[in-house]
């Protein structure tokens, strides 16, 4: 792929008032991505439904010259560029009118391998849904160790799915609602590093899109579309779970959701999908194999946990403090370890990301 012909693909995407459906017009109706920035302002404008502005944003240098500044950087970066009409687009996206006509991914996942899972949720998860998420994931892993899961690296249902992925040691993808060169929450910069190196982080934003709420309901159509099946976990009555849904049910993927108690606020959505017959109702791993049809190759052994003599010295230090006085706050831990709390967060990621660990509200922990 030439230099000149990426310039051409992120400036197609960066324009103003140029949507996927009608940039995926202008190439057709030109016959190519370099073809279109060739094209005089007096053509552009004669091509029906092609105004003033757009004819002016096409044809001048201001675009080009932002999309010149974003290769530099995905080229000192390490970002792959995918574009729609590259074979190695996602076929999965390919099938989705509204996919995104470029976008940007920084990992080393199989963007087409054989099963991707898309995992959303409330950012309000209780104990019961992080859990019930991290079981699930981790009884996919022991028949599919070659699936994705896909979700949004947001707090509550999207992180644990993240976490459990890594932990189960599968591959996981975190779709942003912002450029590269930003990581939202910041808190989660930690857990995006470990995406990279067993995944990605994929964006159809450039690199200095900032955070922004429109963003991230854009983002969902991604998340529903790279995957076959869409799982909430938890949600309630509104939120973009939901929006990530009926994106799903639109693409006819299949979408599936944990059932929950009639009272509980975080699952009347879930019960809503399924009482509307929006969702398939799914309890367990298994019912996931059998609603999607997957057939593993054959029985894997259980993940081994990490042993305890492969264990860092302050990793040790704090598993024995969980095991002997229970669950414990990160300051409580802090305190009796002589540990700064900075310190001590990374070693909790490291514990939970291993499976010996389990995070519960509050900012507590104890053993899995």
């Amino acid at each position: 792929m030439s230099e000149l012909s990426v310039v051409y693909k992120i400036a197609l995407g960066i324009i103003p008032g140029i949507g996927d459906i009608t940039a995926r017009k202008l190439v057709s109706y030109c016959g190519s991505v370099e073809a279109l920035f060739s094209e005089s302002y007096r053509s552009l404008i004669r091509i029906p439904g092609i105004g003033e502005t757009l004819a002016a944003s096409i044809s001048g240098r201001e675009y080009l010259e932002k999309a010149e500044t974003e290769a530099e950087y995905i080229n000192r970066h390490n970002i792959r560029v995918y574009f729609y009409l590259d074979e190695d687009y996602p076929f999965r996206l390919r099938q989705c009118d509204d996919a995104p006509v470029t976008f940007y991914f920084k990992g080393n996942a199989d963007l087409n391998t054989s099963y991707i899972l898309s995992i959303v949720g409330t950012r309000n998860a209780t104990q019961r849904g992080r859990e019930s998420c991290q079981q699930i994931i981790s009884d996919l892993s022991q028949h599919f160790p070659g699936l994705i899961i896909v979700s949004g690296l947001a707090y509550g249902i999207d992180i644990t799915a993240h976490k459990a992925a890594l932990g189960a040691g599968l591959q996981t993808i975190a779709v942003l609602g912002h450029g590269l060169r930003t990581i939202y929450p910041s808190v989660h910069t930690s857990i995006a590093d470990n995406i990279i190196t067993s995944g990605g982080l994929l964006t159809d934003f450039a690199s200095d899109e900032a955070p922004d709420r429109n963003n991230f309901i854009k983002r969902n159509r991604i998340i529903a579309g790279i995957s076959d099946a869409t799982l909430v976990v938890e949600s309630g009555l509104r939120g973009g779970a939901l929006i990530t849904a009926d994106i799903a049910a639109s693409y006819n993927r299949d979408v599936m959701a944990v059932p929950g108690r009639n009272d509980d606020e975080w699952s009347s959505g879930c019960n809503a999908l399924i009482k509307c017959s929006k969702a398939a109702l799914v309890e367990n791993a298994a019912d996931i194999e059998y609603l999607l049809g997957w057939k593993p190759a054959k029985m894997s052994e259980p993940v081994q946990q990490v042993l305890f003599s492969e264990m860092t010295e302050n990793e040790r230090r704090v598993y024995e403090a969980l095991k002997v006085n229970g669950e414990m706050t990160v300051d409580s831990l802090a305190v009796l370890l002589s540990v700064p709390v900075y310190r001590l967060s990374s070693t909790l990621l490291q514990l939970e990301l291993s499976g010996l660990i389990t995070p519960c509200p509050g900012s507590v922990y104890r053993i899995r």
